[in-house]
């Protein structure tokens, strides 16, 4: 989101909640770059986080004293207790550990930092950090899922070497990733009001009996922040997915499918008064020609699959187009500028937005994402690596302009 991510942050209050992590270190970086924005910032550090990092830090960095306990003394600070959560244009918890996170869940607050969090209704970013097992643990798992379902705003861990020495996701987002996040959400233009968005994602399940099927790598994160992006510039978004693990966005109308087949059905169902098709998903391009009833057991001999191609959805949307904006996704591992241009024009598409898998930090299931938008009208344009939520915004950017 260029344009949006140049506006100043002086007239926002953000409260950085920081609970206790080794990577509360991290989180003295996004006080500072919070505070040289133009942000007011005001710190509040659970007990645990005062063992790793001293209070006289952040308050330094905010030029703020820091809110330490839920009985502190008023006159150590200017705003009254209840007042902060009142005035707050914005609260980010970094890090957010696995007790903190289950103590929002559950709505206890037993500290300054969980009732805050009950008493404000300013918009609030979550980002875990924590050892990778306890990250993947399905009770972590499943109270940020409900943190999502309330619509609180869930930045991923990365993956990576931990402070205790495992290799796993769980170490805290980049600082620039949680910065661009929280100005995302502050400074966010509402230029979708009033427009229809669909957009598909994930991959597509072809079953060849009960127990197969063939489908592809893909994650749906690219769709999802997609999705997630369109809601939060005001559209009124559709999201037909296909088979993943991503909880429904909130705030976001979504239609779960299994096979191509499934996944045409709801998008030509819904599309007809959408203004804009974005069709990220990676749908099969070919599926069984039958489908087993039961399952095929292994024998000794050779084993050959007649596949028959599915429909090309977004294709099939191109040939009666009408007003509707229609985006499609390309992804290659060769001639990256030419197979996308053959796409663009042969499905009859407004733009489509392309990415060789090849490259590190592009293409399916990772975080980030490295593409290159090409439009009918001869444009382009080459976005460096950045999470695949900036890339969203990037690219409603250019829908916008189409629009």
């Amino acid at each position: 989101m260029e344009k949006t991510n140049q506006q100043s942050l002086s007239d926002k209050i953000i409260v950085l909640g920081v609970s206790g992590g080794i990577a509360a270190y991290k989180a003295c970086d996004l006080a500072s770059k919070l505070r040289q924005s133009g942000a007011e910032v005001i710190t509040v550090m659970t007990s645990a986080a005062q063992q790793f990092v001293a209070p006289l830090t952040f308050q330094s960095l905010t030029h703020r004293p820091v809110i330490t306990s839920l009985f502190t003394p008023i006159e150590e600070w200017e705003i009254e207790h209840i007042s902060v959560a009142q005035k707050a244009s914005l609260a980010v918890i970094a890090p957010a550990t696995a007790n903190v996170i289950a103590k929002i869940a559950l709505g206890i607050a037993d500290d300054f930092l969980t009732t805050f969090v009950l008493a404000t209704r300013a918009p609030i970013i979550i980002c875990p950090a924590m050892n990778c097992d306890m990250y993947a643990n399905k009770v972590v798992q499943g109270n940020l899922q409900c943190l999502r379902g309330r619509g609180f705003h869930i930045v991923e861990p990365e993956e990576g070497m931990l402070a205790c020495g495992d290799v796993g996701k769980g170490r805290l987002a980049n600082v620039e990733t949680i910065f661009g996040r929280i100005r995302s959400l502050l400074c966010a233009r509402r230029d979708f009001e009033g427009v229809k968005v669909l957009v598909t994602a994930g991959p597509t399940h072809e079953h060849i009996d009960p127990v197969r099927y063939i489908t592809n790598p893909s994650s749906g994160k690219m769709g999802y922040a997609l999705a997630e992006a369109a809601r939060e510039r005001g559209a009124h978004t559709i999201l037909v997915s296909g088979p993943t693990s991503l909880p429904s966005p909130a705030g976001v109308e979504t239609i779960r499918v299994d096979t191509a087949a499934d996944m045409a059905k709801a998008v030509f169902d819904k599309a007809s008064d959408c203004k804009v098709v974005i069709g990220a998903a990676a749908v099969s391009d070919y599926a069984p020609e039958l489908a087993a009833d039961q399952k095929i057991k292994k024998k000794p001999s050779d084993f050959t699959l007649k596949l028959k191609p599915t429909l090309d959805i977004i294709g099939e949307l191109g040939k009666h187009k009408g007003r509707r904006l229609l985006i499609g996704f390309s992804v290659e591992t060769r001639d990256l500028i030419e197979n996308s241009l053959r796409k663009l024009k042969s499905k009859n598409l407004d733009m489509i937005v392309c990415n060789d898998v090849t490259q590190p930090g592009a293409g399916f299931a990772t975080d980030t994402n490295i593409v290159t938008i090409l439009d009918k009208k001869g444009g382009s344009e080459q976005l460096p690596q950045m999470s695949k939520l900036q890339t969203a915004h990037r690219i409603l950017d250019r829908i916008h302009e189409l629009l």
